[in-house]
């Protein structure tokens, strides 16, 4: 099979499909969730949370690999190269194998210490706990492996497939529990049937690349392909690991310096805020395989085209919601969490909303620094952030409490941003004109001005109530739509937003 043309379409077609397979699995958990708690009770749900948090933990001894594998499987298919294709996934898959099992070897040898001293388990749950843990190790190299084949089917632009195996697995994450109280399994059996379904999308993931590519079908793994790989995931793996530490580092701050109150009335909004990235994340995870293939053919037009109107559209539609959130945060919050938060976490929500947004927009230059071969940039700027984000974060935690949290995070994603920019335009080399031949600054300077008048309406219009206020911004949005559509949105945009919208009535048909 040979490399799909990267076009407009195919990538908005990507685009919604990974949207749609964040968003079930999201919509999902938090209708499950409740009942899970309710049947398992507070503390064994805590054991099968930390459970999943555990498994993600140890995911990092995938070492960059999947991503890897998408990487130089996309890159080798745009040189025309599929005869490489073969030994790059198996040597991917073999090592991912090794280190899985060292994974699972770990984590059995450290269940005794993890269930006897460090989880605080109850007395009357360890014996319970212990066998969970048994039971999840082998998970380890199931998921190491199974990011391999799924990075074979993103290189080749197919997120039908991925997602198609990747919604109903993540959905079982939270259904399982479900069938497992429906029958009366305790923990350990609800964790076998998690284990099951993930044998089970390994399974299919084969399955589907054997089928898209049966040279497959033949092992041709080659330890000597290991430096290439290792060399980009060693880095992608940096990545995985401060950032974490980046995005938990102000709750632990909060909850040495002020109260565990404080770490609710912060964490409700970071939470709920910080899932409106789903819109961005879902075209970097299209973005990255299409990266890769372009650079294999050294096409810096097109990836500079692409990289644009990528940062366009993501400012053209979380931009506005965004917006939406920072205008009614208190409104939202009181209808949402009650009166108290409604107080406390105002200013906390509106400031992590603009941080989500600037957040957001790296996220088109981190995928394309990915993706051309530089994940080592990406990784730097995060031992820097990390540096600093301490010290900031300190400073204003202690001066202005949760709300200074908000600011030392919105400050760091902001840094983070101008450092990709940066390096997309002074390291790689890609021109600051191609943003204004595309429309960015149109649409950046459009945007300015919704804010500006949105925010004047409703500081003009506070005394007349919520519905009013809306009524009145209705409008403002309307004549921002209108003018994108007339002066941002161009012939190729418009052409991409039809093709799409046709593809997917004919799909319903």
């Amino acid at each position: 099979m040979k490399s799909p043309e990267i076009s407009g379409k195919l990538l908005a077609h990507n685009m919604l499909l990974n949207l749609i397979g964040q968003g079930l699995p999201l919509l999902v958990g938090v209708v499950s969730v409740p009942f899970i708690i309710r049947g398992l009770g507070t503390d064994r749900f805590g054991l099968l949370s930390l459970a999943w948090v555990v498994l993600g933990y140890f995911a990092i001894f995938d070492l960059g690999l999947g991503r890897a594998t998408t990487k130089f499987v996309a890159e080798a298919l745009g040189k025309g190269e599929e005869k490489e294709i073969p030994r790059i996934a198996w040597t991917s898959v073999t090592v991912q194998a090794l280190f899985g099992l060292l994974g699972s070897i770990v984590l059995i040898a450290l269940t005794p210490l993890l269930v006897g001293r460090i989880l605080n388990v109850p007395l009357e749950l360890i014996g319970e706990a212990k066998v969970m843990f048994y039971i999840l190790a082998p998970s380890v190299p199931i998921v190491l492996i199974s990011s391999s084949f799924q990075g074979i089917l993103e290189a080749f632009q197919r997120f039908d497939l991925v997602n198609a195996v990747k919604i109903p697995s993540s959905m079982l994450t939270f259904l399982l529990p479900l069938l497992g109280l429906y029958f009366e399994f305790r923990l350990p059996g609800i964790v076998a049937l998690t284990l099951l379904a993930r044998i089970g999308a390994l399974l299919v993931y084969i399955m589907l690349d054997f089928r898209i590519m049966p040279q497959l079908r033949k092992y041709s793994g080659s330890l000597s392909l290991f430096p290439r790989l290792f060399s980009f995931g060693g880095w992608v793996t940096v990545t995985n690991i401060v950032s974490p530490i980046l995005v938990y580092l102000d709750r632990f701050l909060i909850g040495s310096l002020l109260s565990l109150a404080a770490v609710a009335y912060y964490s409700a909004p970071y939470e709920m805020v910080t899932r409106l990235s789903i819109i961005s994340t879902s075209l970097s995870v299209t973005l990255f395989p299409a990266f890769s293939s372009l650079e294999g053919v050294e096409n810096k037009e097109k990836i500079g085209t692409i990289f644009a109107r990528s940062v366009k559209y993501i400012l053209l539609t979380l931009g506005p919601i965004i917006l939406i959130v920072m205008l009614f945060a208190r409104d939202i919050l009181g209808l949402w969490l009650g009166t108290e938060f409604s107080r406390e976490s105002t200013i906390v929500l509106q400031v992590l909303a603009l941080g989500v947004l600037i957040n957001s927009l790296a996220h088109t230059p981190f995928a394309l620094l990915q993706g051309v071969g530089r994940p080592d940039l990406p990784a730097k700027f995060h031992l820097f952030e990390l540096l600093i984000y301490v010290g900031i974060a300190l400073l204003l935690v202690s001066k202005w409490g949760i709300n200074g949290a908000a600011m030392a995070w919105t400050l760091r994603v902001t840094l983070d941003t101008f450092l990709l920019f940066g390096a997309v335009f002074w390291v790689y080399k890609l021109s600051p004109q191609t943003l204004s031949i595309n429309g960015v600054w149109r649409a950046g300077l459009i945007f300015v001005v919704l804010a500006g008048l949105s925010f004047l309406v409703k500081s003009l219009t506070g005394f007349l109530g919520l519905p009013v206020q809306i009524l009145l911004i209705i409008p403002v949005f309307g004549l921002f739509g209108l003018f994108c559509w007339r002066y941002v949105i161009d012939t190729s945009d418009r052409r991409v937003v039809v093709e799409v919208a046709n593809s997917w009535n004919r799909k319903k048909a």
